[in-house]
């Protein structure tokens, strides 16, 4: 059997990029098989026959991890297959999705799924890379109308200055100080999605970085065209539906109602005069005799015109729908210290949007295990993110975290992590959770500012105040553009971009860019990143009104956490067979918690400090190294014919021979000493685990 197979080659940093086309998946409208070093990917796109009669476009992206591609069994004890995707698959389908949604016609009414299966992973190239091109591929010669190709490429910008494309994932864990670490996609000359971690980076190193990426990008996208000449089908001639009688009546109810529904500066009076107006524009219609399936085309057709309105207002005229100016950050507020019995607890308000965020501390033991196809690690800083259905007004079921909630927790955790202090420095499981009380614009970015300000708050020794900003833009077809700071309602469901940015007064965090256009030029965006720094500072500033520094020290209902180093072949000393000895130790001492890692160190948990000292003492004893020529006490524990026990502690013991007991013969051991009499001894021999005594040489 003959599967018409047909390969694609370029080089892409060095190494050989394939995508392969043939009769696998051919039920779907496209497949591709991608494949970069030993890493591949199978993606299909599929669309299906028929319109939905919703107000959006049906776009589902599906990111597949399979363990056999890393030569992995994962699971519970009792099911050893593919559950839920983990948060890393998730983040992925995100950041394939923010990537290829704005070349869609928003008014497509099918469904469209593509799914992204990880089919082989080499643990060297990451699979994000070669999906996205892959994906692109698939729907480029594929008959769903897009108005792609679009590609990216991951950049890392090393401690000595160098921008390295798609650097393997072993260079990445070799540098102590990388820059940043970003992923970049975009189209011929725009780019329209960013993700970037960053330590601090500078904005003129990001641009240096971003104009980098796009010549990369440029490459990868004439290798695209080049295989859709030569394979691509024709696209479905798609029926848009523009009834220009329906557009025109919509248009001339709405002409002199709609900007009083949306120029109001409270979200709610707002939501509630444009969900007025809608229902009011509906009974309107029907009354001219318009119903049925031509009415459910109005909500698409309401949105268009505010769309238009708000974008001319705000180009033209400068007018934003609360009346701000374009670089005004909304009215902002803080609290620390809410709630006594929390280990901390910080309230960041920023217009309406309104963030509580938590810290819990806990023992090294609590860190999170992580096990997925691409890592195997442990995490002592956490970050969760929830935003429950009243902050936005509506009512609906709770849950586990969607994808939004795990992105947007994963953005803020993101934004901080470079600050937060080593284990060596802070002993401690750190998790901060982000509650949304209230949502109108960049809950994301509420949260960073809270989630800073609520780790001072617990005492953790952060080295620097994080603060995050969203910046919108409105741009018309000639060009001619806006940018926003602090975006919120409208700007955000009808602006042209969504860029939050979070740092310090030093640089750059993090950066996750997604747009609604083709995307943007590099001078935009260089705009977009000075104008975010000026309010960044801005909130830095205040947040200092509210708490300056780290406190001096944690809550007294935080567990104290305290640490020693014992030698890796002391490990099983302190543990004990099946864990007796440990667990006297924790049981005698009252500690919560002992965790010993595989270098030896050992870290103790207790309510106070006095318990986690005294376990802390007798680890110290068990795992003492006694000195020849060391004068130490112990009691006597044995009285054997030839000497006697002396116990040192710390479950330790030595023998005094009788010859060493004093000077001259000795017929009996009890005539020198008795069970239970308290000695004073000199270490003479240290063997094997074996201590030799000698009363004697201790007079």
């Amino acid at each position: 059997m003959d599967l018409n197979k047909k390969q694609f080659t370029t080089e892409v940093a060095g190494k050989k990029l394939t995508l392969e086309v043939s009769d696998i998946a051919k039920q779907a409208n496209a497949a591709v098989l991608g494949t970069f070093g030993d890493t591949s990917v199978l993606v299909t796109a599929t669309m299906s026959k028929e319109d939905r009669a919703i107000d959006y476009l049906p776009l589902v992206i599906d990111y597949e991890e399979r363990f056999y591609a890393a030569g992995k069994i994962i699971g519970s004890r009792f099911i050893r297959r593919e559950g839920r995707p983990s948060e890393e698959a998730v983040l992925s389908g995100r950041l394939i999705d923010r990537s290829l949604r704005p070349l869609f016609d928003q008014r497509l009414r099918r469904d469209i799924q593509i799914i992204v299966t990880v089919l082989s992973y080499d643990e060297e190239n990451d699979p994000d890379f070669i999906a996205l091109i892959t994906a692109s591929t698939a729907l480029s010669i594929s008959d769903i109308p897009w108005n792609g190709p679009i590609a990216g490429v991951k950049l890392a910008r090393f401690s000595d200055g160098r921008i390295v494309i798609n650097s393997t994932n072993s260079l990445l864990k070799g540098e102590d100080r990388l820059g940043f670490e970003a992923f970049i996609s975009g189209t011929t000359e725009r780019i329209n999605m960013i993700e970037l971690a960053g330590n601090e980076a500078k904005e003129e190193e990001l641009i240096e970085a971003f104009d980098l990426s796009q010549k990369e990008i440029e490459k990868l996208i004439e290798f695209q065209k080049k295989i859709t000449k030569e394979i691509g089908q024709p696209k479905i001639k798609y029926d848009y539906d523009n009834d220009n009688d329906l557009k025109n009546k919509v248009q001339e109810y709405l002409k002199d109602k709609l900007e009083a529904a949306i120029y109001s500066p409270e979200k709610v009076d707002r939501q509630s005069k444009i969900g007025l107006l809608k229902q009011e524009l509906k009974d309107y219609l029907i009354e001219e005799g318009i119903g049925g399936s031509v009415l459910a085309k109005v909500d698409f057709l309401f949105e268009e015109e505010v769309n238009k309105l708000v974008h001319k207002n705000i180009i033209e005229l400068e007018k934003r729908p609360d009346g701000r100016a374009l670089d005004e950050v909304r009215q902002l507020y803080g609290e620390v210290g809410l709630f006594k019995r929390l280990h901390g607890s910080a309230l960041f308000v920023r217009g309406s949007t309104q963030a509580l965020a938590v810290v819990t501390l806990a023992a090294p033991g609590a860190e999170q295990l992580i096990e997925t196809m691409e890592i195997s690690s442990k995490r002592r800083f956490m970050l969760h993110y929830n935003f429950p259905p009243y902050c936005v007004g509506e009512i609906s079921r709770l849950g586990s975290p969607g994808r939004r909630e795990i992105g947007h927790g994963a953005l803020t955790e993101k934004a901080l992590r470079p600050l937060i202090p080593t284990q060596e420095e802070f002993p401690y499981t750190i998790r901060v959770v982000s509650e949304i009380l209230s949502s109108n614009g960049s809950s994301s970015m509420a949260s960073v500012c809270a989630s800073s300000m609520v780790l001072m708050d617990a005492g953790v020794p952060l080295k620097k105040a994080v603060a995050g900003i969203a910046m919108g833009l409105m741009i018309d077809k000639s060009h001619k553009y806006k940018i926003l700071t602090d975006i919120q309602g409208p700007e955000d469901h009808h602006g042209d971009m969504d860029c939050k940015v979070a740092g310090t007064t030093g640089g750059i965090t993090a950066i996750q860019m997604d747009v609604k256009i083709e995307g943007l030029d590099l001078a935009v965006l260089k705009e977009v990143l000075s104008q975010a720094r000026k309010a960044r500072l801005e909130i830095l500033e205040f947040m200092k009104t509210v708490i300056d520094k780290p406190r001096e020290k944690v809550s007294s209902y935080a567990p104290v956490v305290l640490s020693i180093n014992i030698k890796p072949e002391q490990i099983g000393e302190v543990i004990g067979p099946g864990g007796r000895i440990i667990n006297g130790i924790i049981a005698a001492s009252g500690a919560l918690s002992i965790d010993i890692e595989q270098s030896g160190r050992v870290f103790v948990a207790a309510a106070d400090e006095l318990k986690a000292r005294a376990a802390v003492q007798q680890i110290k004893a068990l795992t003492r190294d006694f000195q020849i020529g060391e004068i130490v006490f112990g009691k006597v524990i044995k009285i054997l014919d030839f000497g006697a026990i002396v116990d040192l502690g710390g479950g330790k013991d030595g023998m005094i021979h009788v010859s060493e007991l004093k000077d001259g013969f000795v017929e009996k051991v009890e005539d020198v000493l008795n069970l239970g009499d308290l000695v004073k001894v000199k270490i003479i021999k240290v063997e094997n685990g074996k201590i030799g005594l000698s009363l004697k040489a201790a007079k």
